[in-house]
């Protein structure tokens, strides 16, 4: 049986609904992929700034406190920032700027 102008009309039809449903959903792992990395970076850059500065350590040690799911506090159970300090790669480390000395009024 000889295929109608209307059926192969409708399956280009859905085929192109499934590219596009394909490129849809590679955008949106692109997008996550993406949101990920950016998390992963503030995270460690929240994390080395704690290690030097007090009030970011305090913001640090709330999040933590305050993080909704028990699974994911879990994950920092035994976990602490001078312990990050001194086991992080030299890479990991950062040397803490030199104290400032203030200018002299004279």
């Amino acid at each position: 049986m000889a295929e109608t102008e209307l059926e192969r009309a409708q399956k280009r039809y859905e085929q192109a609904r499934a590219r596009l449903q394909a490129l849809r959903n590679r955008e949106a792992a692109r997008e996550r992929k993406i949101d990920t990395r950016r998390k992963v970076i503030l995270g460690g850059a929240l994390m080395d700034l704690a290690t030097r500065d007090s009030n970011a350590a305090a913001l640090l040690d709330r999040l933590i406190r305050n993080l909704p799911r028990e699974q994911d506090r879990k994950a920092f159970d035994g976990w602490s920032l001078e312990a990050r300090a001194t086991t992080g790669s030299e890479d990991d480390r950062v040397t803490p700027p030199a104290p400032s000395v203030p200018d002299d009024p004279a």
